[in-house]
């Protein structure tokens, strides 16, 4: 958050970016966005220590179900039939992967659901607040990080958190990681601002093929069930399908409407991703 607000600082300074000078409004124009990233952020990494990597990225896949329902109820979107079906897929995928978890943890479960829920809050509302007068891309990165800076270093100091982080022996490691995440903040809200919440939240859901599979023989927890690793194929399948018909749909501008994605929110945009909304968890 600090690399951010430095970043942006100085770039607004020099007239690089732009975006609106603090003042009460801001608070008003940006909320609820930095409560849903705080609340992203705890039960993300809560769940990640209580379950699995391979069941915690089956169970983000309901993050993708969610978003769409937000996406239709708030920003009044329609979807085809057959992107509806690829979701469904998705989530399908998940429930049967979930139904063999041999390592069925109550408290994980819980955290996941509610990080699926911030996430896709997250997602839409970040999509909603992009044509905020005054803040765009650069003011919500600049003034989510700088609301919540404060707070977090507090939380991170009254648990020790911090204390650990600093203790992390590697500092070019530490300050190589300071940048990348804000490449992966800026990433996430320019995917949002070129496309629909839905196919940003698909597109982080994709990325986390690899943390699946490679979590089967590098995390020490998966326990393997031919139903898991069915489930976790349709996931990816559905997620596939999606992909294509969007990257389709985008190749042929007439059918636009058609998809309920309007104008250039059809253009896929691959970033660089983590869950928060879907993020690499750590362990």
């Amino acid at each position: 958050m600090t690399t951010t607000i430095l970043i942006l600082y100085f770039a607004k300074m020099n007239q690089t970016v732009h975006f609106q000078d603090f003042d009460r409004s801001v608070l008003v124009k940006i909320f609820p966005l930095p409560l849903l990233y705080v609340g992203n952020h705890i039960t993300g990494l809560a769940s990640t220590k209580k379950l699995s990597l391979p069941m915690f990225t089956v169970l983000r896949k309901f993050t993708i179900l969610m978003t769409m329902i937000m996406e239709a109820r708030l920003l009044r979107k329609t979807f085809p039939n057959r992107l509806i079906y690829s979701v469904l897929a998705i989530v399908f995928g998940a429930l049967v992967a979930a139904s063999s978890d041999l390592a069925f943890d109550a408290e994980g479960y819980t955290f996941i659901l509610l990080n699926d829920v911030f996430t896709a809050a997250s997602g839409v509302y970040t999509k909603k607040k992009l044509g905020t007068e005054g803040l765009g891309k650069y003011g919500i990165l600049f003034y989510n990080a700088f609301i919540i800076v404060i707070p977090t270093l507090l939380a991170s100091a009254f648990t020790g958190d911090l204390h650990k982080v600093n203790g992390f022996p590697y500092t070019m490691i530490k300050m190589l990681r300071l940048c990348l995440r804000f490449v992966l903040m800026y990433s996430i809200v320019l995917c949002s601002h070129y496309n629909s919440a839905l196919t940003t939240t698909v597109v982080g859901a994709i990325k986390n093929v690899a943390v699946a599979y490679i979590g089967m023989f590098l995390g020490g927890d998966y326990l393997f069930s031919w139903t898991n690793f069915l489930g976790l194929n349709i996931c990816i399948s559905g997620g596939l399908v999606y992909s294509y018909l969007t990257f389709h749909s985008s190749s042929k501008p007439s059918q636009s409407d058609e998809s309920g994605i309007q104008g250039n929110q059809d253009q896929l945009i691959i970033p660089l991703m983590e869950d928060s909304i879907d993020r690499l968890p750590v362990k």
